[in-house]
């Protein structure tokens, strides 16, 4: 599948209502999201849906977040070119791709074998080269590649992982919804000190859950 003027069209269009409709001010993220063909990372019976503000279902159950949700976490974490950030949940990739255009070196874990595979070679083929794919445990970060600058959590959970935390730097920042499976809030928290950090609250959001171990 190719990246067509049609779709390059319906990105510009989504950018857009992303600046306009829910208030993306960063231009780097948006300049990203204009970059990305999100329709790649989908199953082809929803391509045709592909920039329309709307999250999709993909493999093991796991589904690809609306476009709106991925800008907004990523404006949240405020990316600076050639910061160290762990993503956990790598999913289809599409994240992954934002932050790699945005020039991040991006160390990112996928507990779903299918969606690891899926994301190593559809990145590759885009030639959007992640410092590190892993396949394992979220909750157990990188922490041979730890200190980050940023950390991003893709899915919700129900209790703050605090070896998450560990592996921020000091004056680093961590994005993640927690709460019940059902419903989740949106934390950022700022590491101010080896045991002090700042917490702050953006909203409500539906997030598939995040669950320890790794699932073959």
């Amino acid at each position: 599948m190719q990246d067509s003027f049609v779709h390059k069209g319906k990105r510009k269009i989504l950018v857009e209502y992303l600046r306009e409709k829910i208030g993306i001010s960063d231009e780097n993220v948006l300049k990203a999201m204009n970059e990305v063909p999100r329709h790649l990372f989908l199953e082809s019976v929803f391509v045709v849906f592909a920039y329309e503000d709307r999250a999709f279902p993909i493999a093991a159950n796991q589904t690809i977040s609306h476009p709106s949700t991925v800008a907004e976490q990523t404006e949240l974490l405020e990316v600076q070119e050639k910061e160290k950030i762990l993503e956990i949940g790598t999913g289809c990739g599409y994240q992954t791709a934002v932050l790699v255009t945005m020039n991040a070196f991006v160390y990112t874990v996928e507990r779903q074998k299918d969606l690891h595979d899926f994301a190593q070679k559809k990145l590759r083929e885009m030639h959007l080269r992640p410092k590190f794919q892993s396949f394992g445990d979220g909750f157990l970060g990188l922490p041979t590649f730890a200190p980050f600058d940023k950390i991003l959590v893709t899915c919700g959970a129900e209790i703050l992982p605090i070896e998450l935390l560990k592996q921020l730097k000091i004056g680093g920042k961590m994005v993640i919804p927690m709460g019940k499976t059902d419903e989740q809030i949106l934390y950022r928290f700022t590491k101010i000190s080896e045991k002090e950090f700042e917490k702050e609250e953006f909203g409500a959001y539906k997030f598939v859950p995040m669950l320890q171990d790794r699932n073959k």
